[in-house]
């Protein structure tokens, strides 16, 4: 298995899964303090509140080298026999975010086209109650929820889509850096209905100013 520059794999293999309310994992030491405080350095430079195409972006060598990590074969197989999957070869996409804004955080289940959702934060400190994420048992109250994630830098989360994965998260304003992996359908419609369903989210929250 290659080596990995940033990722702990150990870190992933020994995170438990969660079934309630659906398959999820939760790996704190995912990134060093070392290695968290040099992918900081190399950070995307971005200036506004909402998830951004990494192909789109500027950063610098620690963070490619992360980006490497998380789109290699070595990852996706641990991953994969975390969750019984197997997603070696699956497509996938990344989108990083730096600011959180009050119209964040509301409770949703991914886009079908995703398969699972891997999120990896940054923030070096997190003293906040709010912005947490929540995996929820329903749709309907963000405080009926499983377990709660403080976006504490160097953890990574991990979670299935299912029509009833609900997650969201309590209003927060501020810095809250987050890496987002997707794991997608492997059928080109999926994929293609996934990217469209992206790209109309950040026109009308950029451009029509619909939140």
């Amino acid at each position: 298995m290659q080596p990995m520059n940033y990722a702990n794999l150990e870190a992933l293999r020994a995170a438990p899964l969660s079934t309630d309310p659906f398959p999820f994992l939760v790996a704190p030491g995912f990134l060093s303090p070392e290695g968290l405080a040099a992918v900081n350095a190399d950070y995307p430079v971005i200036d506004s509140a909402a998830n951004h195409a990494l192909e789109d972006l500027s950063y610098g060598p620690a963070f490619a080298r992360l980006v490497e990590d998380l789109e290699s074969e070595a990852f996706a197989r641990v991953l994969g026999e975390r969750f019984t999957m197997a997603l070696a070869g699956l497509p996938s996409t990344i989108t990083v975010r730096k600011f959180c804004e009050r119209t964040d955080g509301n409770i949703h289940t991914d886009h079908k086209s995703k398969i699972i959702t891997v999120l990896v934060y940054f923030n070096e400190h997190w003293d906040s109650t709010d912005g947490q994420l929540r995996m929820l048992r329903g749709k309907g109250d963000i405080e009926d929820y499983a377990a709660e994630v403080p976006p504490l830098g160097g953890t990574l989360l991990a979670f299935k889509r299912t029509p009833h994965s609900w997650h969201g998260h309590t209003r927060f304003v501020g810095e809250r850096r987050m890496l987002q992996l997707n794991y997608l359908d492997r059928s080109p419609l999926a994929i293609a209905t996934q990217r469209m369903a992206r790209a109309g989210t950040h026109f009308a929250k950029n451009v029509l100013g619909v939140r």
